[in-house]
């Protein structure tokens, strides 16, 4: 009969084969030499993670539903031979003297029923510049040179005696995220048990170079935010939404005051617990909140989006606001503004002429943005005409009809309620023809009034190539397009005729894309107020009944994210 494990080492993991297996082969020479078994929870049954554990001798537990990292460790109980089972994740690299350290801290501790040692975070390739007062945000643990009791420890480094588990029972796989093993170990506690920290049985929580840059750290955590905010509400300690709102704007003020990448991190994890303070811990939602539908005889995927667009009410205004924040802070920090200005400056200078029509006695941002716009370095002629009982389109053809849009090498159609960006012109125009556009719009910002999700700002995105373009609020259309595309049908609302556009834009392999890297804020009034929506939907229909156009999927598919500008296809 085969003599019992000293150990079961339990990692659960889902879909990351490359960290598995770096973790594996740091951990595969200590479990053989040592006496050890290792198994490897599979949640979801990927063909790559079965791989790497039978190339590293490891055995392999599939859960094909996925049921997140408890299920994983319940399972690998289990399984596990041993009555000394070690859980770690699958981001770690363990030293030589890991596990012996863990073996020997539990034959001359009997008393303690769990063990952890310390967890070092290791942002691979450096990882984005930092001030230095803030830790890496990812999980670590240091509790000090000796071993000593400790009231928690965390499970990235972590054995516990079968006996313990027999005690305090399974692990909460309602649980997921932050909470999952902290739940256990209080109630463990509860029950009189003891908790270990062995100083010698120290691992490295690793990051790679790619998932260390400023983006991939605040992605993770703004998920870690969620959940630790889920899990604090649970425990009835969540702090008042007051509270939240302090912490992210302290964090803000951080991520400015001293230009910390961590800090764009903090921040990011601070706004996802107010999100999720804001779901009232209900789960993963739309940032902006429930999509309202159009109302009229026009159906989603007729040529409308289906949705208004609006962020109205506090919950998803402020949503809006933190998401704003958050991928301003991210530019902030980068140096692509900086290099973005200066590639802007060195660009060749063009003839823009802007067409904008004006509500007279409504308030607008139109003087403001006309004052950004002659701030650009490029020759800028504006066009300006009063509304009155014209349509929109109506109104920009009479404009052309001044105008010589021939002597141009853009035309831009701007509304009157949009708030233009600092330098928008020159840095769109330049990402624009880097890119080969020939329509283009600034994407939305987040606190925009946007009907179609495809508008909206992408990070760490700076282009998307797109099949479609709107027909506002600003969009920009090449010198190559004004043969075909002016002067405008004589319409006036114009609606459905951007799905024209991209169909016309297909059959002349016409690039169109949104520039993320330039959003705007648009929307002092309701979208489209001045329509009537019944006669806006029969103009639309009237004129596509005999036109090509592209459905509305394809409307609000993006074909191609660019996240920097040195290589763009030309």
């Amino acid at each position: 009969m085969p003599a019992k494990p000293t150990a079961s080492i339990v990692i659960p993991t889902r879909r990351r084969a490359d960290y598995l297996s770096v973790a594996l082969r740091s951990i595969e020479a200590q479990a053989q030499a040592l006496g050890a078994e290792v198994i490897v929870v599979n949640d979801g049954d990927d063909p790559a993670t079965r791989e790497v554990a039978r190339r590293h001798g490891a055995a392999v537990i599939s859960l094909p539903p996925p049921g997140g990292a408890n299920a994983g460790r319940n399972a690998g109980i289990d399984a596990a031979a041993s009555d000394l089972i070690v859980f770690c994740d699958d981001d770690v690299e363990a030293p030589d003297g890991w596990l012996a350290a863990i073996l020997e801290g539990a034959r001359t501790a009997p008393h303690a029923g769990v063990f952890g040692g310390p967890i070092r975070a290791r942002l691979e390739g450096g990882g984005p510049r930092a001030c230095g007062r803030e830790p890496a945000p990812i999980t670590t643990l240091d509790l000090g040179p000796e071993d000593r009791d400790v009231e928690l420890v965390w499970s990235a480094n972590m054995a516990i005696r079968r006996a313990a588990i027999e005690r305090a029972g399974r692990f909460d796989e309602s649980i997921r995220g932050r909470g999952e093993e902290e739940e256990w170990e209080r109630r463990y506690a509860a029950l009189g048990g003891v908790v270990r920290y062995l100083a010698g049985a120290g691992l490295d929580h690793r990051r790679t170079a790619a998932d260390s840059t400023v983006a991939g750290l605040a992605r993770a955590a703004y998920r870690h935010g969620r959940d630790a905010r889920a899990y604090d509400a649970r425990k009835g300690v969540a702090p008042a939404l007051a509270g939240e709102l302090r912490t992210l704007a302290g964090c803000g003020w951080h991520t400015a005051r001293r230009r910390c990448a961590f800090g764009v991190a903090m921040s990011a994890h601070s706004a996802g617990r107010l999100r999720q303070a804001l779901a009232g811990a209900k789960g993963p939602a739309d940032a902006l909140g429930a999509a309202r539908t159009v109302a009229g005889d026009a159906a989603p995927g007729d040529f409308l989006s289906g949705e208004s667009g609006l962020v109205t009410g506090i919950r998803a205004t402020t949503r809006a606001v933190i998401r704003d924040a958050a991928a301003d802070s991210m530019r902030l920090l980068s140096a692509e503004p900086q290099r973005l200005r200066r590639a802007a400056r060195a660009w060749p200078r063009r003839r823009v002429l802007v067409l904008a029509v004006e509500r007279a006695g409504e308030p607008n941002l139109l003087a403001a943005a006309r004052a950004e716009l002659l701030r650009s370095r490029h020759i800028v002629s504006l066009e300006t005409c009063d509304a009155g009982r014209r349509g929109k389109f109506e109104n920009l053809n009479l404009l052309l009809a001044r105008a010589r849009p021939s002597d141009h090498d853009w035309l831009i159609v701007l509304d009157d309620d949009v708030r233009l960006p600092r330098d928008f012109l020159d840095s769109f125009l330049f990402l624009a023809e880097r890119f080969g556009l020939n329509l283009a719009q600034p994407a939305h910002r987040a606190r925009s009034h946007a009907a179609w999700r495809v508008t909206r700002r992408r990070t760490p995105s700076v282009v998307r190539e797109t099949a479609w373009v709107e027909i506002g609020p600003v969009v920009a259309f090449h010198r190559s397009t004004f043969e075909t595309l002016l002067p405008f049908p004589q319409l006036r609302m114009g609606w459905g005729l951007d799905s024209h556009w991209g169909a016309v834009a297909r059959e002349r392999g016409w690039r169109l894309g949104i520039v993320d890297a330039t959003a705007i804020g648009h929307g002092l009034r309701p979208i489209a107020a001045g329509y009537d929506h019944g006669e806006a939907v029969a103009e639309s229909r009237r004129f596509l009944q005999d036109r090509p156009r592209i459905t509305v999927e394809e409307a609000q598919r993006t074909l191609a994210t660019h996240r920097g500008w040195s290589r763009a296809p030309r």
